[in-house]
């Protein structure tokens, strides 16, 4: 499936963008040319050489926050999908065969969880437990689980009906093998698929929590807070919120190009793209035995 995904356009740009957003996540500190807390009294800069993207109202290097911001931004967008994947996935492949009462009262949850506003009930979870970016990326995690939890399900049960997993089952396969060998395979492509998702959706969730100022403790550089420090002085430079805005923007493209591009190659499109025909001259090899 790796190639098939690597042959599609927007399979290649998605993963592109988000390797190269997973390096600043990495290095953006290491190469931040100056230090992004250091103020001076040059304020609302223009780009220049020694400021590429200009200074803030406290005269910061507006570029050194941005890399130094990529980091918590993309490991608050991993909190969430990592979240969300175990406390989803997991209940939901299980809910197939730890009877009805374990089905019932995880489909009650995951109901229960989905008429929450992630947004409102990370804010109270701050407001009781401090203004700490964790903790609201785990609680915001287990909010969006719901979705890992439907699609691991219908997967499973899809899986759980087919005749060799009543085979196995009668023939004394334990459930572990059973989900090792059969339903894993199964599973993995529409959990990549949301796993894709949910990363987008992860990075929208961190960038709107800290443009509120929720999650971070100042003066601690992310994207969402460049944003949101730069709307207030649009007077002076209306061009400053365009690349904190285009990193976000850019970064959730990417993660649902990367969606649409596992659900070509793993569907019947994957299928089809695997089954090219031959480039004109050729023919195709005759099938072995010859025809009869």
């Amino acid at each position: 499936m790796r190639r098939r995904l690597w042959s599609l356009a927007s399979g290649r740009s998605a993963l592109i963008v988000l390797a190269l957003v997973a390096l600043l996540a990495l290095l953006g500190p290491l190469l931040a040319p100056q230090d992004p807390l250091a103020q001076s009294g040059n304020t609302l800069a223009d780009p220049s050489g020694a400021h590429w993207l200009g200074t803030d109202y406290l005269g910061r290097d507006v570029f050194s926050r941005l890399l130094d911001g990529s980091r918590v931004s993309v490991l608050g967008a991993l909190e969430v999908t990592l979240t969300a994947l175990v406390t989803g996935a997991v209940p939901g492949i299980l809910s197939v065969y730890l009877g009805r009462v374990f089905e019932w009262v995880t489909l009650r949850l995951t109901d229960t969880l989905v008429a929450l506003p992630f947004l409102l009930f990370a804010v109270a979870v701050i407001a009781l437990l401090g203004n700490g970016l964790t903790q609201a990326m785990l609680v915001t995690g287990v909010l969006v689980s719901p979705l890992f939890y439907r699609v691991s399900r219908a997967a499973t049960l899809a899986v759980a009906r087919s005749p060799y997993v009543e085979a196995a089952l009668l023939s004394g396969a334990s459930l572990g093998w059973i989900v090792r060998r059969h339903v894993w395979t199964k599973v993995l492509p529409p959990l990549a698929i949301a796993l894709a998702q949910t990363l987008g959706t992860g990075f929208v969730i961190v960038s709107s929590l800290t443009f509120l100022g929720i999650g971070v403790q100042p003066p601690e550089p992310t994207w969402g807070g460049l944003l949101a420090s730069d709307l207030g002085y649009l007077g002076h430079q209306p061009w400053a919120p365009v690349p904190p805005a285009l990193l976000i923007t850019g970064t959730v493209l990417a993660a649902n190009l990367l969606a649409d591009a596992i659900r070509d190659v793993s569907g019947e499109a994957g299928h089809a793209v695997a089954r090219r025909p031959a480039p004109p001259g050729k023919t195709p090899a005759a099938p072995a035995g010859g025809a009869r």
